[in-house]
């Protein structure tokens, strides 16, 4: 049978490949999915903030090569374009967190944007390149509460200072398609907006499965938010194998697979805050969880999901893991490496038991 790994392997065996942010939750997955196909892996991220990061825990540092820095930094990250040689690039570095925002709003545009403007530099000097997959967020588009996905060719833009700037950093992105990259031969570059992302090995505040690992340890209750507000909740395997079958039809057909790409999850994993909570409660196999009905909160979206019928009808990528089989997959990491489990091995069998099942 023909599994999505033999196919990703047969591309990036042996190929050089940079991931911007390797240090990050959806990072470090990268890098470890890259390593199982055999990619020779380089990093450039700040280190990690917590000793249990899943960068950490993998003990990813003694398996990539890493360096830290910061993407606002242009000299050093473009040292590392030049010792790296990189033949893909995965930029995924960004100041992440929506409530982190509102309290710094400036380091979130100067990375957000800045960054991103940096990397394009790089990028633009790096003629060793054949595929870039450039992260944003789902959070780019406007959000008008529409009941419906939003499309790649949507409206962007932001109510907060993180959607705004994902939304600004592809804009950027398209002026240096249109003004660099259109004629560069055998160059692909596309960017990518998923939705929200869980998985073992999150520990980030002010997150929803990191909120709840923590309150189930502690024995307190999980208190939410706002337990109404929809998400497209998926598992972190699903975008990073989105992104790794985008890269490999850039390499192949750069022109084709350009511009913008969705990667979300089926409708029945559009579920509520509470929705996810309860499931987390459900698996663990105890906790409760309470409504938080004090003073006001900054903004979220309450109705915010994505439209993949690109993705699906051109790229031939759909989401594997359904949204029970997702909580099911967080929850067990997240048992097992409280349990002594080393996380590498935990990760290593969710990376495979994903990469070698069918699709339905």
């Amino acid at each position: 049978m023909d599994h999505l790994v033999d196919r990703l392997r047969a591309v990036f065996a042996g190929r050089r490949v940079l991931v911007t942010g390797d240090t990050g939750f959806k990072g470090s997955w990268l890098c470890l999915t890259l390593l199982e196909l055999g990619a020779e892996v380089y990093g450039y991220a700040l280190p990690p903030e917590r000793e249990n990061d899943h960068f950490s825990l993998l003990g990813l540092n003694q398996m990539i090569r890493h360096t830290d820095g910061d993407i606002r930094d242009l000299p050093a990250m473009m040292q590392v374009f030049q010792n790296s040689r990189p033949e893909f690039v995965f930029h995924l570095a960004a100041q992440a967190l929506v409530r982190v925002s509102y309290d710094e709003p400036k380091p979130t545009f100067d990375t957000n944007v800045g960054g991103s403007v940096n990397i394009l530099e790089c990028i633009r000097a790096t003629q060793s390149l054949r595929a870039v997959v450039y992260v944003t967020s789902d959070k780019c588009y406007f959000n008008k509460e529409w009941v419906w996905g939003y499309r790649e060719n949507d409206e962007l833009g932001g109510r907060d200072p993180y959607s705004a700037s994902k939304a600004a950093a592809e804009m950027v992105l398209t002026a240096y398609r249109s003004s660099f990259f259109e004629r560069r031969e055998g160059f692909g570059i596309a960017s990518v907006r998923a939705g929200n992302v869980i998985g073992g090995g999150d520990w980030a505040r002010d997150r929803i499965v990191p909120d709840c690992v923590r309150a189930l340890l502690e024995d307190r209750p999980i208190v939410l938010r706002c337990p109404n507000a929809t998400r497209p909740w998926q598992h972190v395997l699903e975008p990073i194998s989105g992104y790794l079958m985008l890269a490999a039809a850039l390499k192949d057909q750069p022109k084709a697979f350009g511009g913008a790409w969705n990667f979300g999850p089926r409708g029945d994993s559009i579920r509520t805050v509470g929705d996810l909570a309860e499931g987390f409660v459900s698996k663990w196999g105890s906790g409760r969880v309470e409504i938080d009905k004090g003073g006001a909160h900054v903004h979220e979206a309450r109705l915010l999901h994505l439209n993949c019928d690109k993705a699906l009808q051109e790229l031939g990528w759909q989401p594997r893991w359904d949204f029970l089989r997702t909580v099911h997959e967080t929850v067990a990491w997240y048992r097992s490496v409280t349990q002594d489990i080393p996380a590498l091995d935990v990760s290593r069998r969710q990376i495979r038991s994903y990469m070698e099942e069918s699709c339905d």
